[in-house]
């Protein structure tokens, strides 16, 4: 019966560590300074979107006009993808 009561202490100590841990992870995380700019990464989103629409579009497209508008579209996204990308 003592051998229970161990390893039910020590699950309480692991459980008590671990909570601890948790804890120090979040006054970390509030208090380190926020690198993630939110409009930016709605812009690339935004793009990324947008360029698999137009991916789709192409590969339904069978109009040649159509088809040349949908590429120079999608390399100007490329385009600006590339600008937003961390460098």
């Amino acid at each position: 019966m003592g051998d229970a009561g161990e390893g039910l202490v020590d699950a309480e100590s692991r459980l008590a560590e671990r909570m601890e841990e948790r804890e120090q992870e979040k006054r970390n995380a509030r208090l380190a300074p926020s690198t993630v700019d939110p409009e930016r990464t709605r812009e690339i989103e935004s793009l990324r979107l947008a360029k698999t629409e137009m991916q789709r579009q192409l590969d339904l497209t069978t109009h040649e006009v159509r088809r040349s508008m949908l590429t120079q579209a999608i390399g100007e996204i490329d385009k600006r993808l590339k600008a937003l990308s961390p460098k």
